[in-house]
């Protein structure tokens, strides 16, 4: 497996030295009121928001699970008495937060 990621690792490095990559001495550091504005790389803040939307952390619903995660939160569930009559009142969400925390995936 080693000698897998050393080979790989050397294949990218002669890509990048025969793409004509220039060395770090090559080039110069430029600050940012000297980059040139390219509109179509960045983005204002407020318009990114928009477009990207962030999931808030630990913030999972049902319909953001598949239904063989939902199945395998079920059979964790299920070993606990307590975890599968809660379950089986507030849902399989909130059974398996409340007695195991956050959900893995």
């Amino acid at each position: 497996m080693k000698s897998l990621t050393l080979l790989i690792f050397c294949c990218m490095m002669a890509a990048c030295l025969s793409a004509g990559i220039p060395d770090s001495s090559d080039t110069k550091l430029v600050s940012p009121a000297e980059a040139p504005s390219d509109d179509g790389v960045f983005v204002k803040r407020d318009e990114a928001s928009t477009l990207v939307r962030q999931k808030r952390a630990g913030a999972v619903t049902a319909a953001d699970l598949s239904l063989t995660q939902l199945e395998s939160l079920r059979e964790v569930c299920e070993a606990n008495l307590a975890c599968e009559d809660m379950m089986d009142t507030s849902g399989i969400i909130a059974a398996y937060t409340a007695y195991y925390g956050p959900i893995p995936f």
